[in-house]
């Protein structure tokens, strides 16, 4: 596309900032809606935890809405801390109060990392025709943390664990058998597991809880943070004066240990400014092989609307035998084109020459029958699963009984019109149809070996004679070799 059809509305300045680089967290949530909006929610405390990234925010419920059902707050506060905890500021058990107001007043929500790298995203602030970048900290999902309910829980097992105790005080003596390991391999082992996800885990219960203090959205210490997202220094940069290919370089270098994508498995993808530019032979062949099977007249409609109005009709007939099959007035594109050579398949890494010769096979077996059943291709080819499936996909779809049957019906009109394209292709295919044959009957054979074994060694033995276990003479009961 030309300049002048895509002009340059306007251009916009983007800026950098990294004032806040180290400290920006983004906080999603994903069980809220749009509608409950949070940010003038109050928040009554606000953990993090710097090393692993973790947040925990409490925010404040409105006890005295109607919808709030204070029976069951109270009976939440109750189950968590246990009785009489109100105005206290630590429960029986010595632990911090979930509740202090001997209420659920305040939901808990936890973070946890949704993305391990975020070196790809950041925040931008577009304000006075001018765009400014932050890059990002972390990227974490708050979601609601029902402590109270494993506090309930420990509770409970905490006092069935002391009216066990009470009841049974006098403990059966137990031998108990004591195992001292060296120092040196202990030492080895703790390094050795040092990082594995146990570790982790520990390291991240760990490590404490520090309390932050939340600013709301309208306070002057928010707006404060606000402006550091806006960069500082703002002269121009000398990277926009490089050249296209050098500042594509500065901004993504080349990093030797990215896995190099082989363009050769890779499928090409043809646009009509680029079909133009192509020959009739291989425009044709392109548009067969993209679009897997396509009757004559869908064939001229495409190149005469959308890439030469005064392509004759004649001069496509000659053109589709060099790189297409007619099958039942219908065009479908040579093996050779769907499978190129020293290409492998992506599941099994089958050969190029297997895979066309199973597509030889297929097509063939449609020319003479309306229907197909993967398994009796996949018999006759010799292909894994996945490859069969993917040769019958280039031509075939499975209709409602389970059987592959032709993308596109039979085109009469086609096949009455041009009678000699048809003869020319049936004399191809009884040349070729001894091999396709052949594959027939080795499936065939096969099946009728194993049956005629089974039914050999049921003759040969006496009806009411045990049958002896393989590689066991029956007369003489010796082994054989």
């Amino acid at each position: 596309m030309d300049d002048e059809d895509d002009p340059v509305v306007e251009e916009i300045p983007v800026f950098l900032s990294k004032n806040l680089q180290d400290s920006l967290y983004l906080f999603q949530y994903p069980t809220k809606t749009t509608l409950p909006n949070l940010d003038d929610a109050i928040v009554v405390n606000c953990c993090v935890k710097p090393y692993t990234q973790q947040v925990k925010v409490n925010f404040g419920l409105d006890t005295d809405a109607k919808h709030y059902d204070r029976f069951k707050g109270e009976q939440f506060a109750v189950s968590a801390d246990g009785k009489y905890t109100l105005g206290s500021t630590t429960t029986k058990t010595g632990e911090r109060p979930t509740f202090k107001r001997g209420i659920m007043d305040n939901q808990a929500f936890t973070s946890t990392r949704s993305l391990t790298d975020v070196s790809k995203y950041i925040v931008g602030i577009l304000t006075d025709k001018e765009m400014h970048l932050s890059p990002l900290t972390s990227i974490v999902q708050l979601r609601p943390a029902l402590a109270h309910f494993d506090k309930e829980d420990k509770r409970r097992k905490a006092e069935q664990k002391a009216q066990s105790d009470d009841v049974d005080d006098e403990e059966a003596l137990q031998q108990v058998t004591v195992k001292f390991a060296r120092g040196g391999n202990v030492v080895k082992k703790a390094k050795a597991q040092g990082g594995g996800y146990d570790s982790f885990m520990k390291r991240i219960v760990d490590e404490p809880w520090c309390e932050a203090f939340w600013h709301a959205r309208s306070t002057p210490a928010a707006e404060l943070e606000r402006q550091k997202m806006y960069a500082s220094n703002q002269h121009a940069n000398q990277s926009l004066s490089l050249q296209p290919s050098e500042y594509l370089d500065k901004l993504l270098p080349h990093d030797e240990h990215v896995q190099q994508v082989d363009t050769a498995n890779v499928a090409r993808v043809y646009n009509k400014a680029m079909l133009k530019t192509m020959p009739a032979l291989e425009q044709v062949g392109v548009l067969l092989k993209d679009a897997k099977m396509l009757s004559f007249g869908d064939i001229m409609r495409i190149l005469t609307e959308h890439i030469d109005p005064h392509l004759q009709a004649d001069k496509v007939l000659a053109l589709l035998p060099q790189v297409g099959i007619l099958l039942h007035g219908n065009w479908v594109p040579k093996s050779e084109m769907v499978y190129p050579e020293n290409i492998l398949s992506r599941v099994n890494g089958v050969t190029a020459e297997q895979m066309i010769k199973a597509r030889d096979y297929v097509i063939f077996r449609f020319s003479r029958t309306q229907f197909l059943f993967r398994n009796q291709v996949m018999a006759a080819t010799q292909l894994p699963p996945a490859e069969t499936l993917d040769v019958l996909s280039t031509l075939a779809r499975v209709n409602s009984s389970k059987r592959w049957e032709l993308l596109l019906p039979p085109d009469k009109e086609f096949e009455q019109k041009h009678s000699d394209l048809v003869q020319r292709q049936e004399l191809l295919w009884r040349a070729t149809e001894q091999t396709y044959n052949e594959m027939d009957w080795a499936k065939e054979t096969k099946r009728v070996r194993k049956r005629s074994t089974r039914t050999s060694e049921s003759q040969s033995t006496p009806a009411k004679a045990t049958m002896p276990p393989p590689g066991v003479d029956a007369t003489t009961g010796t082994t054989m070799a």
